[in-house]
């Protein structure tokens, strides 16, 4: 590219900086007189319109015989209708627990596991995991 000799590189570098933030402008207005969101689904352990405000999960998602981990807390259903919440953490070196496998809770930094009741079941945790409240309202586990 060949400039003009009156215009000199400053004037192209501004005048292509001054176009870039137009283009940046005009492509963040709105038209209309409503903005308009696109619909969201909630995020895992977060909530939905009308379920409670501390929901968990729901009790569908917690299956007899295992458990999910939700945040800091993993809940898990060693009976049916019965909901257990233990802490993440695990007894050995604070590790958090990663995955509920085969009827049980798996910290893969050491190889601890952990019943669904929380019991340590395979060490070198030798200590439970910490009990976290949690009880059932309508159709979500909710912390408390």
């Amino acid at each position: 590219m060949t400039l003009s000799p009156t215009v000199s590189r400053r004037g192209v570098v501004l005048g292509a900086g001054a176009a870039a933030a137009a283009v940046a402008v005009a492509g963040c207005s709105t038209y209309g007189d409503e903005p308009t969101a696109a619909p969201s689904t909630p995020a895992p352990g977060t909530t939905e319109p009308g379920a409670p405000a501390q929901a968990l999960a729901k009790t569908a998602d917690v299956p007899v015989g295992g458990g999910v981990i939700v945040g800091d807390t993993v809940i898990t259903q060693p009976t049916p209708g019965s909901y257990v919440g233990l802490s993440t953490t695990c007894t050995h070196a604070g590790c958090k627990v990663t995955k509920v496998l085969d009827g049980a809770i798996d910290c893969v930094c050491h190889g601890s596991k952990f019943a669904l009741d929380g019991t340590a079941v395979a060490g070198p945790a030798k200590k439970p995991l910490a009990a976290k409240a949690v009880r059932v309202q309508g159709d979500s586990i909710v912390a408390g």
